[in-house]
């Protein structure tokens, strides 16, 4: 009797592989926690041994600092859509902010927290978060430059105006693990607040932006 060969397993192309690391290690990154990145977590759940993992990223700290990248990248990416770049200034921010307020972001929320934290300990790690701070920071500074010169947003300090809106953002995130409900009605749709303050639209600016773009599309 012959025996009938085994399914063979399809050997990836590196750069593929890498991709398919960085990816599940983000999924456990936005799920679970930084802390919870091991090379053997990541070998499990990809279904392959640990020294392949280690051929890719030879030390867990460097995994860990990349993950967190891309998980912050695609995130921003969801955020503030380049498919949407096209569309007024007002209506952008006002999804940006609707999508923040939005409860699947809380996992995005905690995140940054979890990497802010662990970067006082992992130089690596300080440094990608410095830079995906600076990435959104001029993202959204951008943003806000368009609006001015579209004569939708007043201010003549555009960083000035994002730093507003970002500090608030990152205020209301540090609640994001519920430890502490604020549960004050200040709270609610604060940043969005903020930004129409800081940029000159009249109260409410953006959160009727925000719905009525968002029943046109439904």
């Amino acid at each position: 009797m012959t025996s009938r060969p085994g399914p063979q397993r399809i050997r990836k192309l590196p750069d593929e592989r890498r991709a398919e690391i960085l990816r599940t290690a983000a999924r456990i990154a936005l799920e679970e926690g930084l802390e919870r990145i091991t090379l053997r977590r990541v070998a499990d759940e990809l279904g392959v041994r640990p020294g392949l993992i280690g051929h890719y990223f030879p030390a867990a700290d460097n995994l860990v600092s990349e993950a967190f990248a891309d998980a912050a990248t695609r995130e921003r990416d969801a955020l503030l859509p380049a498919d949407e770049e096209d569309r007024p200034p007002t209506e952008r921010l006002a999804r940006f902010l609707a999508r923040l307020d939005d409860p699947s972001s809380r996992d995005l929320s905690r995140l940054w927290l979890n990497a802010r934290h662990l970067s006082r300990f992992r130089e690596g790690l300080r440094e990608v978060v410095d830079g995906q701070e600076a990435v959104t920071r001029g993202a959204l500074t951008a943003l806000v430059e368009d609006g001015v010169k579209s004569g939708e947003f007043t201010t003549d300090d555009a960083l000035g105006a994002a730093l507003h809106i970002l500090v608030v953002v990152d205020g209301i995130g540090a609640y994001a693990n519920g430890y502490t409900d604020v549960g004050h009605p200040a709270v609610d749709g604060m940043a969005t607040a903020t930004a129409e303050r800081v940029l000159g639209l009249h109260p409410g600016a953006l959160r009727g932006t925000a719905t009525a773009t968002a029943t046109a599309t439904d």
